[in-house]
């Protein structure tokens, strides 16, 4: 097959046009490799995290503090996925990051949503793969979920969505008993 064949283009599942690096708030979906449950189990509607899910859950509270300018929210770790909220605020002077350039492929723009996710995804792989002897295995799909939090009631909306996951466990679409997963989270 040639490269330019319409089944190995990738569909953005970016919002068009949309600045990711600038000030707001990010609602996260990133899904485990094949939703395969390496962070642990829901037991009794609560998350019970493996050392994998341990692992997820420092990171991401880690992303926070290494990059000025980013705070990593409110975050839950599902067996084979994780919740989270990121929030990019401006500057001292009121600026966002880049203001005149966006992230293309190649040129990853820092502090954009798809680059701390890049670095997190990273970060984590590595020390997965280091704790399981698994050098170079997948941890994480592909690509993740990414909603823009437009407003304080749509934040309320996200954040009780993501504390009601694991009660909801038995319903949720990535729930892998519930046969192939679908787009995550009503945020769409």
């Amino acid at each position: 097959m040639q490269p330019d064949h319409p089944r190995h283009r990738r569909r953005s599942i970016r919002l068009s046009g949309y600045d990711c690096a600038q000030a707001g708030a990010y609602f996260l979906t990133v899904c485990t490799a094949r939703h395969r449950p390496l962070f642990g189990a829901v037991r009794d509607g609560r998350m019970v995290l493996s050392h994998f899910g341990m692992i997820a859950a420092a990171e991401w509270r880690r992303t926070g503090r290494l990059r000025v300018g980013t705070k990593a929210g409110l975050c839950v770790v599902m067996p084979n996925h994780l919740h989270g909220v990121l929030l990019l605020t401006a500057d001292r002077d009121g600026q966002v990051a880049h203001p005149s350039r966006s992230e293309a492929f190649g040129k990853p723009m820092s502090r954009s949503v798809p680059t701390i996710v890049r670095a997190f995804k990273a970060a984590v792989t590595r020390r997965i793969n280091a704790a399981r002897d698994t050098p170079g295995a997948p941890v994480w799909q592909r690509d993740y979920y990414e909603h823009v939090i437009r407003d304080e009631d749509e934040l309320g909306r996200v954040y009780d969505y993501i504390m009601a996951n694991p009660a909801q466990w038995e319903f949720d679409r990535e729930n892998p008993e519930h046969g192939a997963p679908l787009t995550p989270g009503p945020f769409q």
